[in-house]
């Protein structure tokens, strides 16, 4: 069955604690924890107090991370940087692994320079590919690849090219990030279903306002049209809200982010056909 969850870091200035009841509040019944949640992350990544937000929350019985991407790069030019990143996205899946998580999010990585990936990119790719690969065969938990904006220097960022990784590599599996997708186009969105729904274990919904990215669903038509795709398509994974409150004008209390997620879960659920229980 589909679940509906948001992502920690639009409480991104909660405790952990908090971002736990904020969610069940807003009717959602998974959560997907980015490491770099501050409360989180500049705290040594306490493990033991996320499982105890988990047993205190039982309501919310899904649950999923997301890889460290935040100032780092797998493929990036610097081969620190790249080593130092790959280390924090396979630390990413043991982590998920004790709290329990079932899948992790992971990032592609890009070319460094602004400027078309070439085949030293692709092999750094690759390099980063294989220690996921060994950290998949450690772990129990499932590792999915995001698709990323359709940028210059971008290694992964349309449907075919999601497609070919995933028909190379049998273990990994798919998040796709619609915001991504839309700021190409809505066939764009829906090609990715239609090429790796069979893979397709975790949604990032939000909706594009131009070229801002990552913001609220309000009841969009375009994202009714995906997630009538989505469920034509049989998904059952985790349908995550992602949305970036800097897409406001203003600062958000923890009411209006309620609010909104709330809204927002109650559009999925419609569109889902599934009913909705608080």
């Amino acid at each position: 069955m589909v679940s509906f969850g948001v992502s920690s870091m639009f409480f991104h200035e909660y405790t952990s604690a908090r971002i736990f009841s904020f969610t069940e509040r807003a009717g959602l019944n998974s959560l997907e924890f980015w490491l770099e949640t501050p409360h989180f992350w500049l705290r040594g990544l306490p493990v033991d107090e996320v499982i105890a937000c988990r047993q205190e929350h039982p309501r919310i019985s899904h649950f999923t991370v997301h890889a460290p991407v935040l100032d780092l790069n797998p493929c990036s030019l610097n081969p620190e940087v790249a080593e130092v990143s790959i280390g924090y996205a396979v630390r990413s899946i043991a982590i998920a692994e004790a709290l329990g998580a079932g899948v992790v999010t992971v990032h592609p990585g890009r070319r460094t320079a602004k400027r078309v990936p070439g085949d030293v990119d692709f092999a750094r790719f690759a390099h980063y590919i294989t220690a996921l690969r060994d950290a998949a065969k450690k772990n129990n938990v499932r590792i999915a690849m995001e698709n990323m904006e359709p940028v210059i220097n971008s290694l992964l960022c349309t449907p075919e090219r999601m497609r070919a990784v995933l028909d190379e590599e049998p273990w990994l599996d798919f998040t796709l990030d619609t915001s991504h997708a839309l700021a190409k186009s809505e066939e764009d969105a829906m090609r990715y279903i239609d090429l790796c729904a069979d893979r397709l274990v975790n949604v990032h919904i939000s909706r594009v306002d131009g070229k801002t990215l990552h913001c609220p669903l309000d009841r969009s038509p375009e994202i009714k049209r995906i997630l009538t795709a989505l469920k034509d398509r049989h998904f059952n994974g985790s349908l995550t809200l992602e949305i970036e409150d800097l897409t406001f004008n203003r600062s958000l209390s923890e009411k209006e982010k309620i609010a909104i997620l709330t809204r927002d879960c109650e559009f999925m659920h419609e569109c889902m056909d599934q009913a909705l229980v608080l």
